[in-house]
This record gives C-alpha cells, structure tokens and sequence, in this order.
C-alpha cells in the first residue's frame, strides 16, 4: 500500500480513518472537483444522480455496469462548508456492513501549485471502520484519486 499516492492511515482500536493526498494543482481546482457535480463524476467514474452542494444539501451518485445494473450506490447529506477550505457531509455506502460516517475534508495549498487534501471520516464503531478496510477501499480511492489528478491536470 506505501506505494499508493493516496495514504490511508488506520490507527488500531480508533473508529476513525485519515485519508492524505498531495494534488499538484492548487486548492480552488481540488475544491471544486468535490463541489462540481460534473467533475466529481468523472473522477469519481460514476453517475450523478442528485448533488445540490448547499449547507444542508444531499448528493447520491451510482455505478452501473454494461448492463446497465446498479452494482455501487452512496449518497449523503452536504452539513457545511467553507468555499476552497473545508467540506463537512456526512457518507454511506448502499448495502454495505456498516453505516453512515461523518467526513472533514480540508484543502490547504502546499505551494503555488499543489494542494494537501486530508480528509478525516468518523465511523459509528470501530468494527464498522474495520469492515470498510477489508474492502479494496485503498485501491479504488488511489484510482479514482490519480483519475482526479489527470482531470486537473487538463484545467490548469
């Protein structure tokens, strides 16, 4: 896993997570890939189905196959943010072993041209912490991450 950009960091016995990630590219463009229905589905690789990014707002998105099936299905509810600094919202998986977690997300700008994106997600118990980390959750947030990082290259 050291060899992914995106860290994820799992303290033992804690039911919290710290997702750490270097974007060359600055803060506003991170920002805004979260912010931006349109970009977050293409990073994201999925459909939008709602995204009204207001304070106490709600977004749900889904992923189908060829077939069109739904085989991923998540949402949540917007709580608060600060424009280019901070997302409060909350995040829940469709038919998954554990429940809706509470995500900080924080862009701070490193240089000129690169931001830090850290986002902390709290999980009702550390079994449900737990039962998110026997998925290939790591590996699918480094692709859809490096997917973020190409789109943003285009828009500098």
């Amino acid at each position: 896993m050291s060899s992914y950009k995106t860290q994820v960091i799992a303290e033992p016995n804690r039911q919290e997570l710290t997702v750490v990630r270097e974007f060359d590219a600055p803060k506003e463009l991170v920002f805004k890939a979260f912010s931006d229905a349109e970009i977050f589905a293409a990073w994201m690789g999925t459909e939008v189905l709602h995204f009204d990014f207001k304070k106490n707002g709600s977004y749900e998105f889904a992923t189908k196959d060829p077939s069109g099936n739904i085989v991923f299905k998540a949402g949540g509810a917007f709580h608060d943010f600060i424009p280019n600094e901070k997302i409060i919202r909350t995040f829940e998986m469709g038919n998954a072993p554990f429940s809706v977690q509470i995500e900080f997300l924080e862009f701070e700008n490193l240089e000129t041209s690169k931001c830090k994106l850290t986002m902390q997600s709290i999980f009702k118990s550390v079994e449900h912490r737990d039962n998110l980390l026997k998925l290939p959750f790591a590996f699918g947030l480094n692709m859809a991450h490096n997917r973020l990082q190409e789109i943003l290259n285009n828009k500098k």
